[in-house]
Order: structure tokens, then C-alpha cells, then sequence
């Protein structure tokens, strides 16, 4: 059998070796191509915990083809595609070992007759696969986005779409703890949704709502799908339009998408979705769609903390009916579903002219830093009960915290 070579690229700006990704496939050598190394690396094992599941099982194969150990690669590809025959890329790479047996091939689904833009596809697939385990362990236990669970968020879900990857934490009193992590699709055009049609995955927080009903799907979503909450009130206050935004399972003769594939919505494999189903059964679950993955760290420890202190001055000024300090938390920039600052500031201060005082409890509290470049932000959710000699109710909450000119404002306030 000819022997298998991956040509490999390190990426600039991080540790050698420590992110590698696929790009062609040739028939001529044994080892690894490394620019700019005089010899060829030692790959790390691969890990047993990652071998018992088919994307294990694939990666396995591909590092046993650069170590030219292309018999075993075989055997590790009929395994894998007797467990999951519609695993598209894992038949691909097996047709191209098969293949070598008669004849040289020129690339990277050679044996495939496949169009240049699918083998593209697959060749993406497999360079996203093989980086996550490579540089897995620089995955971060705790990311920046969640602050806070409350008592009713069981799990919480970080999307990162440069590496198409789904992450999903548990919530262990308030604080999120790593799970599990998927391999996921996003839209054909990238990220940062704007507008109907534009087949781009939206950036932001969402909250997955309850499964749609099986029988209202066509086979294209696959087992489940579970609406997220596109567009949010950030969404809509900047204009975004669209809908439909899901998070969905894959066709019955598809067992997985190349990485930008969908026409917007975030898109795992049906047995992926399937262990993941029991947990978004609630119709609460967070879902923070991200460009990458962001470390907490000091920096958000502080700024967690400051929020917290004005989150309770905020309570304590309007509970005392002071307009003046209560108003100076909202920014200049302030919307509600109702009004914008001005007719904001002006109902409150007729509201309180009267002066009678209040009693104010906040709880529940979940706290997400907004993936924006832009500006800091924090989406604050909460219960709250307001009791004065006339009013007594409780409500749910959500309001949209920006940093600016170092104080914490509140954006965005509105029922939930």
C-alpha cells in the first residue's frame, strides 16, 4: 500500500504544533510536512476517553495514516463506518485508502468523484476535527460569557464558531462546570446575522425554547430541533431581522455538515443531539453564540463584582423613590419595548413625586457578558418583587448592562 502524508500548517501566533489543521492529502511519504521544522514532531497519544466515540474513531484513523500505520487506519474507518455508515468524510478517507491499493492519488478525496466544493467541505471537516483534539486541553473550564447561572439554568451552552464547536457546562451553585463538547455546523456565510436570507449564524445570548413537535419537521432538521431566540431585544434595537433560528439535528442520510453549511442555525449530529435533548427539555437553556471561546479571568472576576454593587445601589435608590441617583444608572442610550430615556426618566419621576416608599427584592439573578467586541455588556436576568402601600407583584426581568466611562449603566429594561 502507498503510503499516506498529511502536509500540515502551524498557525502563527500559538505554541509549535499546537493547532494543526488538515490540508491535503498526498500518496508519497511517511511522515508529517512540516514547514519550517527540520523534523518530524512526536505526536501526543491519543487520549481513550476520545476513541469511544465515532469522531474519536475518526481522528484515530487520521493520526494512524501520517504514523503510515494504514492497514490499522483501515480497519479503525470500517469500524467507524459500520457504527455510522452516513458518516460521509469517514467513507471519503476509507475510498481513498482503498483506492491507493491500485493507484496513486493526486489529493485529499481523490478516490471520490465528488465536486471541488464538497471535497473542500470535507477537507474543512476533518482540518476542525483533528484541531479539537489537538488542542483540546487549551479549551477553557470556566468562559467568560457565564457569569451567573440561576437556580432554574440546570446547564448552559457555549457555541464557538471559529472552531465549530458546541461546549456545555453544568451549573453547580451559580458557577458553570464543563461537561461535554460537540462538533456543530454554522451558516454557509459565517457569522454575525443582520438580516432575513443571509444564511450567516447570529452572535449573541439566546435562550433555547422547548422542542418542536416531531411530526411539523422535515427530515433536513433531523431528530429534534429547539428554537433559539433570535433576534433578542439587542437584535431588534439594531435592526436585525430574520427568524428561525434552531438549534437542529441532521438529515437521515447525512451523519454530519461540513463546518459553514447551514443557512443560520447551529447543526449537530443526530446522536450528539440526542444526548443533548434530555437537557434542553426545560425551554431555558443559555445559549451564547461566540466568534472563539474567551478565558474568564481577573479582569471579569472585578467587573462581575462591580455589577453586583450597582445592581444593589440601583435596588436601594429605587426603593428609597429617588429619582435623581435611581436615574443616573440608566444610560442616555436607554430603550424599552415602550419608550426610550427621556420617556423613561419622565415616567418614573411621576411615578415617585408621590414618595412612597418601596420594598424591592431581587432574585434568581443570572448574569451573561454579551460576546461583543464593541462595547462591554452584560444581559442581567431576574426575578423581582415590588411591594409599596398599593402595588404588590413579582415579575421576571431582563435588563442589558453597558460599561461606560467606567460605571455600569443599564442599556435595556424590560419584562421577560
Amino acid at each position: 500500500m502507498r503510503k499516506f502524508k498529511l502536509r500540515l500548517i502551524q498557525l502563527s501566533g500559538l505554541a509549535a504544533l499546537a493547532v494543526i489543521g488538515v490540508v491535503c492529502l498526498s500518496w508519497s511519504a511517511t511522515a508529517f510536512d512540516f514547514p519550517g521544522f527540520a523534523r518530524k514532531p512526536k505526536l501526543a497519544p491519543v487520549r481513550p476517553p476520545l476513541l469511544r466515540d465515532n469522531e474519536g474513531l475518526l481522528v484515530k484513523s487520521l493520526l494512524q495514516i501520517t504514523q503510515g500505520q494504514n492497514q490499522a487506519a483501515l480497519e479503525t474507518l470500517d469500524d467507524l463506518t459500520r457504527i455510522a455508515p452516513n458518516f460521509k468524510l469517514a467513507q471519503l478517507v476509507r475510498g481513498d485508502l482503498l483506492m491507493a491499493h491500485a493507484r496513486e492519488l493526486n489529493g485529499f478525496g481523490g478516490a471520490s468523484a465528488g465536486s471541488k466544493e464538497a471535497i473542500s467541505d470535507f477537507r474543512e471537516e476533518a482540518r476542525v476535527r483533528l484541531d479539537h483534539y489537538l488542542t483540546q486541553q487549551n479549551t477553557p473550564a470556566v468562559p467568560d460569557y457565564l457569569w451567573q447561572l440561576d437556580a432554574s439554568q440546570q446547564n448552559a451552552i457555549v457555541v464557538d464558531t471559529s472552531r465549530s464547536r458546541l461546549y456545555l457546562y453544568r451549573n453547580e451553585n451559580g458557577k458553570p462546570h464543563y461537561v461535554a463538547d460537540y462538533y456543530v455546523t454554522v451558516g454557509k456565510n459565517g457569522t454575525e446575522k443582520t438580516k432575513e436570507g443571509d444564511k450567516r449564524t447570529p452572535l449573541g445570548i439566546y435562550f433555547a425554547g422547548r422542542q418542536m413537535e416531531q411530526r411539523q419537521l422535515p427530515d433536513m432538521y433531523g431528530i429534534a430541533a429547539f428554537p433559539l431566540s433570535y433576534p433578542n431585544e439587542w437584535d431588534r434595537h439594531q435592526g436585525k431581522d430574520g427568524h428561525g433560528i434552531w438549534l437542529h439535528g441532521t438529515p437521515s442520510n447525512t451523519y454530519s455538515r461540513p463546518p459553514h453549511a447551514s443557512d443560520g442555525c447551529v447543526v449537530m449530529t443526530n446522536p450528539d443531539l440526542s444526548a443533548l435533548t434530555p437537557i434542553l427539555q426545560n425551554g431555558k437553556t443559555p445559549v451564547v453564540i461566540a466568534h472563539d471561546l474567551v478565558p474568564s479571568g481577573e479582569q471579569a472576576v472585578a467587573q462581575k463584582e462591580e455589577l453586583v454593587q450597582a445592581m444593589e445601589q440601583w435596588r436601594r435608590d429605587w426603593e428609597a423613590q429617588d429619582s435623581d441617583h435611581y436615574l443616573a444608572f440608566y444610560s442616555r442610550s436607554f430603550f424599552s419595548p415602550e419608550r426610550n430615556y427621556d420617556g423613561w426618566a419622565q415616567e418614573k419621576r411621576r411615578i415617585q413625586s408621590a414618595g412612597i416608599k418601596a420594598s424591592i427584592t431581587l432574585s434568581n439573578i443570572s448574569m451573561f457578558r454579551y460576546p461583543d467586541d464593541k462595547q462591554q455588556m452584560v444581559v442581567v436576568t431576574f426575578a423581582q418583587r415590588f411591594k409599596n402601600g398599593i402595588l404588590n407583584n413579582e415579575m421576571r426581568k431582563r435588563q442589558y448592562w453597558v460599561l461606560e466611562s467606567g460605571r455600569w449603566k443599564i442599556l435595556y429594561e424590560g419584562a421577560v
